[in-house]
């Protein structure tokens, strides 16, 4: 079943970038980029809700000063933390050997409808939780 759902989702955003002349060569880059970044998202809000609100403790911390700058060190953190999970997962179910080729033909399109009501939610969700917090508080 989420599986199913995961592969609906690849299979749509692929199509339909790939059916968009401007997009040639780059197609694939850009599906990897949006959808592994939307969950990292996701990823980042369940860790946050766990972590915050049902354990009341921090367990999936780390700190990595490896740069100059604050912001760089938190992006860096950020990327070891969260977007590396699923651009290794992406790319091992979708990527690698080709395989979303299978995958298009096993799996109908919905022309990026149900692509990008993922990453809407996914972008946009954690924007609307915190800014319902900041009211109810």
């Amino acid at each position: 079943m989420i599986r199913d759902v995961y592969y609906k989702i690849w299979v749509d955003g692929l199509t339909k970038l790939r059916s968009i002349p401007g997009n040639k060569g780059m197609w694939k880059f850009y599906a990897m980029v949006f959808i592994s970044m939307a969950m990292a998202i996701n990823l980042a809000l369940f860790m946050s809700i766990l972590q915050r609100n049902i354990l009341g403790y921090s367990f999936y911390d780390i700190h990595l000063y490896i740069f100059k700058t604050d912001k760089l060190n938190s992006l860096f953190s950020f990327f070891v933390l969260f977007l590396a999970a699923p651009l290794l997962i992406n790319y091992l179910l979708i990527f690698r050997n080709k395989r979303y080729e299978t995958l298009i033909n096993k799996y109908k399109s919905y022309n990026g409808k149900l692509c990008i009501t993922y990453l809407l939610i996914s972008y946009f969700l954690p924007i609307i939780l915190i800014c319902v917090a900041f009211i109810l508080s």
